[in-house]
């Protein structure tokens, strides 16, 4: 059995609405359905439990009826809560709004996941052979990077750190990103964040100046390039672009945290890192298919989807053989 995923990040409330195409300045546009959702870094989690590895959040939630929104949606996953809730503010939101193309425009207001402490993150223990992840969103708020880069620099030196840095990487402060780089095992992001932090190129070129430039001890790095699938590099040269599957789409929200989630649960039931990558495509193509960024599949759902798709399934160990999932 593999470790678990202890996730430092955030968790917020997405609120979503679903219109034609975006309103026009000084306009107004009504929507054809509303919905609220748990959101953030949730999805990420969603996606490495159903697929079989546990997970824990050691974030911060707030004290009001987001926070206990969030508390409720982790509890339905399985997923524990390692932190008390803030005593001073409630968990931030996202508005989402998802035109008829599946592309998605988001407003959010940061609240309790954007401040910890070291001494709120006193109970978020990490044991041999988990793996914590991170976010480009906790990184960037003043009231919570010092401490998180802080707590990840003390982790054991063979605890695997995941960084997603998010569109927001741009607004993670020069001393803050590099320490952080520095530190990470696996980096997963899309050519234009990676593109921020290591400037114009191609992806083979951002792959390898990520790795060589930035990120010196990172095992490699995974650059998401949405329906076209993602290239991967490892640090001993080694590098595939690795296709991604025609279907659908609906919904591409939360499509990017269920290719990470999935990516990091399949290496740590043991994939060899570009069969990994292949089973985070999968992912991701089942979830655009279906309403809602929390709309992970379970592992049995991608070895099937897989397996139609005309390649062999990946072994995996320590699978879960019974995950909740939402409908298609």
């Amino acid at each position: 059995m593999s470790g678990r995923l202890v996730h430092v990040g955030s968790a917020v409330v997405d609120y979503v609405y679903r219109i034609d195409a975006l309103p026009a300045p000084g306009t107004e546009k009504t929507a054809s359905s509303y919905t609220q959702v748990a959101g953030g870094g949730f999805n990420m989690m969603v996606a490495a439990s159903r697929t079989g590895m546990k997970v824990v959040f050691g974030g911060q939630l707030g004290s009001g009826p987001n926070g206990d929104f969030l508390r409720a949606a982790l509890a339905s996953e399985g997923i524990e809560t390692l932190t008390t809730p803030s005593p001073v503010i409630d968990s931030g939101n996202c508005v989402a709004m998802i035109s008829s193309d599946a592309e998605r425009t988001f407003v959010s207001w940061p609240g309790a996941e954007s401040l910890l402490s070291l001494d709120m993150m006193a109970p978020v223990s990490v044991a041999p052979g988990d793996w914590v992840f991170t976010s480009g969103y906790t990184l960037s708020y003043p009231g919570s990077r010092d401490a998180l880069v802080d707590w990840i620099e003390a982790l054991p030196a063979d605890t695997p750190l995941v960084l997603d840095p998010t569109p927001v990487v741009v607004d993670i402060p020069r001393p803050i990103l590099p320490r952080i780089l520095a530190r990470t095992t696996w980096l997963s992001c899309n050519r234009m964040e990676a593109a921020a932090i290591a400037g114009p190129g191609d992806v083979e070129t951002l792959a390898s100046r990520l790795l060589s430039d930035h990120s010196p001890k990172a095992v490699g790095v995974v650059i998401r390039a949405g329906a076209k699938g993602c290239h991967i590099r490892l640090a001993d040269g080694s590098a595939q672009t690795s296709a991604g599957f025609e279907v659908n789409a609906i919904d591409t929200n939360g499509a990017g945290d269920t290719h990470i989630g999935a990516f990091v649960s399949a290496l740590a039931r043991g994939a060899p890192p570009f069969e990994a990558a292949r089973y985070a495509n999968a992912a991701a193509a089942i979830s655009v298919t279906r309403h809602g960024g929390s709309s992970a599949p379970t592992d049995h759902e991608i070895q099937t989807f897989l397996s139609h798709a005309g390649g062999p399934p990946i072994g995996l160990h320590g699978r879960k053989q019974e995950a909740k999932h939402p409908t298609a």
